[in-house]
């Protein structure tokens, strides 16, 4: 066996990777499990949460590498003893180096798809998502390796750890174009919408290109060869061109089309295929509400979540909703207090109606308010289910413009006695 083939299986049995694999690991798999909805399995979040867990791994990474540069830089006289190229040795560290972050990587990413494999998920995964993180996470270890190499004193490690740190803090969400550049912050995608896979491509480019770069620049400066500057030329101007399309990327997200899964008794409740767990609940909340707007122009046989970016209507018999992502306790409740909220007229009811509060009350089932005629409040409170629900019916107009009146509540007719005494007629 050759002296190189000596060398190289040093390396391998290094504890530096003995180190790395299971700290990275922890730390990758903490970070992306922390990001995922306990309650909602959605792909696209899914991917967002092993993206991001990147701003903590990576920083980890680098700082693990410029460790083993710094610790291992002594040791470089034993790879001069061989014939090889000054490169071979640094190239064999960075391809055991990310090797092992990766391993880290992809053990993080198995239990993320555990994860959501375990729940309702929904939607599309990203693959190109997932070799972005893996790209972002090389780019780490790389700039963190080639920095020790660099600059071998025993405060590198620290200081790569705390630039990385602060270049990842700065990737905050949303917030302009340069939270796209790895790694990369994803803000949480919302249901009916789905992550936009160019960009993730473009992410790719950007950080193979640097990483390349990287790579050339230090073999060029240890070599001194100088052919080497067309390619590393090439890998910069991949770069500025990835960087310059994330600048006009226009969004990470795009509306997706989602085919909704349906309960169809008593009534149609449709959601999204991510939320099919919250059907029951929201078919018993919505049934009563249902029940006693019947033969009102408020009535509705079909329940639909709709995204958040459109209204809340009762419309044709379908009452649209929106639905909390997360189904936080209560998120049943709140709907159909949508479908309640949507029946006023909001240029009528702006200053409100203590009487319209009455009926809602009845409607929703949650306790009578304080009304302001009190005997209103005990006249509808002793009337029957069957004669309320026809008052509404006689009364819905002014239900609905908040114009309620103690006179609306003295006499609780029915529909036939109203429509009698408006005739002035009487049955034979």
């Amino acid at each position: 066996m050759s002296d190189l083939g000596r060398v190289l299986r040093l390396d391998a049995r290094r504890t530096a990777l003995l180190v790395a694999v299971p700290v990275l690991t922890v730390l990758g798999t903490a970070a992306a499990c922390l990001s995922l909805s306990p309650a909602v399995a959605y792909w696209d979040n899914s991917v967002v949460a092993l993206v991001n867990a990147v701003r903590l791994l990576g920083p980890a990474a680098a700082g693990l590498a410029a460790w083993t540069a710094v610790r291992e830089r002594p040791l470089d006289y034993l790879r001069d003893l061989t014939a090889r190229s000054p490169a071979t040795g640094v190239l064999f560290d960075l391809l055991l180096l990310s090797s092992a972050a990766l391993v880290s990587y992809v053990v993080a990413t198995a239990v993320v798809v555990a994860v959501t494999l375990a729940h309702a998920h929904a939607g599309q995964s990203h693959p190109l998502g997932v070799v972005s993180g893996a790209g972002a996470l090389v780019l780490h270890v790389v700039a963190g390796y080639l920095t020790g190499r660099v600059a071998p004193h025993r405060a590198t490690a620290v200081l790569v750890l705390a630039a990385t740190s602060l270049w990842a803090a700065l990737r905050i969400p949303g917030m302009s174009w340069w939270s796209l550049l790895p790694p990369a912050a994803f803000s949480r995608v919302q249901l009916f919408t789905t992550l936009r896979p160019e960009v993730f491509a473009v992410q790719v480019l950007w950080a193979a290109g640097l990483t390349t770069a990287l790579i050339l620049g230090y073999v060029m400066w240890a070599t001194r060869r100088f052919l080497l500057v067309l390619p590393l030329a090439v890998a910069l101007a991949a770069t500025v061109s990835a960087t310059l399309a994330l600048h006009r990327s226009g969004g990470t997200v795009a509306p997706a089309q989602a085919e909704p899964v349906c309960r169809r008794w008593p009534l149609t409740v449709c959601v999204h295929p991510a939320l099919r767990e919250a059907l029951p609940q929201l078919m018993a909340a919505a049934t009563p509400l249902a029940a006693r707007l019947n033969g009102t122009p408020g009535a509705f046989t079909i329940v639909e979540q709709r995204p958040a970016w459109m209204p809340v209507t009762v419309a044709n018999g379908v009452a649209a909703v929106h639905l909390d992502e997360d189904l936080a306790p209560g998120y049943a409740s709140r709907a159909v207090r949508q479908i309640s909220e949507s029946l006023k007229d909001e240029g009528a009811c702006a200053a409100g109606d203590g009487y319209r509060a009455l009926v809602d009350a009845w409607l929703l089932g949650d306790e009578p308010p304080a009304a302001a005629d009190t005997r209103a409040g005990h006249r509808f409170a002793s009337w029957t289910e069957q004669r309320r629900r026809d008052w509404l019916r006689l009364h819905f107009a002014e239900y609905r413009a908040c114009a309620l009146s103690p006179r609306d509540f003295r006499v609780p007719r029915t529909a036939e006695s109203r429509l009698y005494a408006a005739l002035d007629t009487r049955p034979a």
